[in-house]
């Protein structure tokens, strides 16, 4: 992260690649808890419960790619100097992403017989990776 004039991280300082790097770091998260919480759901209330864990992880996980991307595209247009991304194909694959998702969520309920808790918990772990980073952010800003 970058230094204010104090030597310490600021707001005022946060760049778009700490955006990056924090929405990278929260996937590595998201990654994380899904690789940790699939055997451990199998263990304890089987396969299709882990399945809906890792469905919702995927697309927790693909969401917060999919708005980095647009955010990338979108910041990329506002800086004068840069050579800015056409939006057309970034929000093609945004949509596209989300219209998979919905069948997604929609497949994984008809036909996997597993705990609704699990998908539920997947589907959270993209906010619970924001937050911690967010926490973090705002630890460095303070401390």
């Amino acid at each position: 992260m970058s230094a204010s004039s104090g030597g310490s991280p600021s707001f005022d300082t946060y760049t778009d690649e700490d955006f990056r790097r924090t929405i990278w770091r929260a996937l590595r998260l998201v990654a994380i808890a899904v690789a940790v919480g699939v055997p451990v759901l199998w263990w304890k209330l089987g396969w299709r419960s882990a399945a809906l864990l890792a469905v919702g992880g995927v697309i927790s996980g693909s969401g917060l790619f999919e708005w980095l991307r647009l955010m990338a595209a979108l910041t990329s247009r506002m800086d004068s100097g840069a050579q800015a991304r056409p939006l057309g194909p970034v929000l093609t694959t945004f949509f596209l992403r989300l219209a998979l998702a919905v069948g997604l969520l929609y497949g994984s309920l008809k036909l996997l017989d597993g705990s609704v808790f699990a998908l539920i918990a997947g589907l959270a772990l993209g906010v619970a990776a924001l937050s911690i980073e967010g926490l973090r952010l705002v630890k460095s800003w303070t401390v």
